[in-house]
């Protein structure tokens, strides 16, 4: 039987309202680690062949951005509204980038 918890502002919730955080918290992490690491991995790979300059220096500055993508990455699956927004926001840039990475490697 499910009893309820008197929160301070004045409602009531169910008891299982942490197991369904507990979800989302993981949720998170899971968009955060892997969604974070495919996006700044495509984000380095495709500056790195893109770049009009040196392959060495375009890989250093690809590699550089991609240092700076994964912690946005994260702040983003944290900041969202919901665990399926996070996915949704990464996975729009993640298939963006996978695309041109795609179109870019099959054409040379």
């Amino acid at each position: 039987m499910s009893r309820a918890v008197f929160l301070p502002t004045g409602r009531f919730r169910p008891r299982n309202e942490p197991s369904r955080m507990r979800v989302g918290v993981a949720m998170r992490t899971l968009a955060a680690v892997i969604g974070g690491y495919v996006l700044a991995s495509l984000a380095a790979a495709l500056l790195g062949t893109m770049l009009p300059m040196e392959r060495v220096d375009a890989v250093m500055t690809g590699t550089m951005v991609a240092l700076l993508v994964f912690p946005c990455a994260v702040m983003w699956s944290f900041a969202a509204r919901s665990a399926a927004r996070a996915w949704a926001g990464l996975a729009v840039p993640i298939f963006v980038l996978g695309a041109v990475f795609a179109f870019q490697w099959f054409a040379a």
